[in-house]
């Protein structure tokens, strides 16, 4: 366990900039605080081990599954990723005050993509209580398309497991249909404490239960088939 008090967290605001969810070549120009591209990580200089990760925290926020996940599998190199900077190095103050050397967060939006990850590296992939974009207008903003699955399906080894969650009935329903047109994925139903099996929990978890407020968790099995689907995420309607 980490014992909370030896590092504050940071107050940061729950939504963000709707331009974080926009990719660098759609901008006009760059605000200061949009996170650098990244194209190559040495990862020597990353973990411990020097090995690459195997474990993918997509929208990682305050770390609480992260920090858990490389405690509970110390031989397993998770990588986070987060939009908000304060969060990621105070995720990494942490990992490095107790000396985690399997694990390790960085400021970055995913809408840029992870050529970075090598294919088929991937064992898991946690994408865990986004920012749900109820708006119709809205839904262009949300990262969970096509194209993003076509990503996560070339970095995960066949057979990998993404793991969601969600407290938005209208976002299970939104991924349900994106995964289904995908064609990659195979998506289990909603899944109790025991068929779920992941150590610790997100913050929006935490909060659910304190509150009652109910969220379903699947997962995505993925396999061999060609992901060049026509349509993006968008195109999908809610019934």
């Amino acid at each position: 366990m980490i014992d909370s008090k030896k590092y504050p967290i940071p107050r940061v605001r729950h939504h963000v900039s709707s331009l974080l969810y926009l990719p660098a070549h759609q901008h006009k120009h760059l605000p200061a605080w949009y996170p650098p591209d990244i194209d190559r990580i040495d990862w020597s200089t990353v973990f411990a081990n020097g090995a690459p990760p195997t474990v993918l925290d997509i929208g990682c926020g305050r770390g609480g599954l992260l920090l858990a996940y490389a405690m509970a599998h110390p031989e397993v190199n998770i990588f986070g990723i987060e939009v908000r900077d304060q969060l990621v190095d105070w995720i990494n103050g942490v990992i490095r005050g107790e000396q985690l050397g399997n694990a390790h967060a960085r400021w970055y939006s995913v809408v840029n993509g992870i050529d970075f990850i090598a294919t088929e590296s991937i064992d898991r992939v946690f994408y865990l209580f986004p920012d749900p974009w109820p708006k119709n207008k809205h839904h262009k903003r949300r990262a969970f398309t096509a194209d993003f699955l076509n990503m996560l399906h070339r970095v995960m080894r066949p057979d990998a497991v993404l793991y969601l969650a969600t407290d938005r009935p209208d976002v299970d329903e939104y991924q349900g249909q994106v995964i289904a047109a995908h064609g990659g994925f195979v998506l289990s139903d909603p899944l109790d404490d025991e068929a779920w099996g992941l150590p610790g929990t997100t913050d929006q978890q935490r909060f659910c239960d304190r509150k009652n407020i109910p969220y379903v968790r699947r997962t995505a099995r993925r396999f061999n088939v060609d992901t060049t689907p026509a349509r993006d995420a968008d195109a999908f309607s809610l019934s």
